[in-house]
């Protein structure tokens, strides 16, 4: 990234997304990427990530929320693999014009309307399968 200070740990400004939109606009423009950056490449580059992060999981099992069992090399790995797939969704949504803050309201919004908490239960029933929200 940039050698600037901003969003930083510690830093004044809070992370955001546009934060990280710029970051990442900066970053390509500073090593003249952004011919490679289409959004078919981008989308390529996203579902390599997604790979990446699949694999940390794959001969786990299940594990319990907070991976309480994890080393914390595993837990920053996790990290790492999160954060590239979230820069390239972010630099994606940029790429294409999509304003991803408000795509994303709108989809909870738009999922809310389909799945009514009044008619969801912690029972999955064959007509309505809450896990297919996204």
């Amino acid at each position: 990234m940039t050698g600037t200070k901003q969003g930083a740990p510690g830093g004044k400004e809070p992370v955001t997304l546009d934060l990280l939109k710029r970051k990442m606009d900066d970053f390509a423009k500073e090593r003249d990427w952004e011919t490679f950056h289409s959004p078919r490449n981008l989308l390529l580059a996203l579902v390599g990530e997604v790979g990446e992060l699949s694999e940390i999981f794959q001969w786990k099992g299940e594990v319990p929320k907070g991976l309480p069992d994890w080393k914390e090399e595993e837990k920053v790995h996790l990290g790492e693999e999160l954060s590239d797939v979230l820069l390239y969704l972010v630099r994606l949504s940029d790429v294409c014009g999509i304003d991803l803050d408000k795509a994303a309201l709108r989809k909870i919004e738009l999922n809310a309307l389909k799945y009514p908490a009044n008619r969801c239960s912690s029972r999955r029933d064959d007509d309505d399968d809450p896990s297919a929200a996204a």
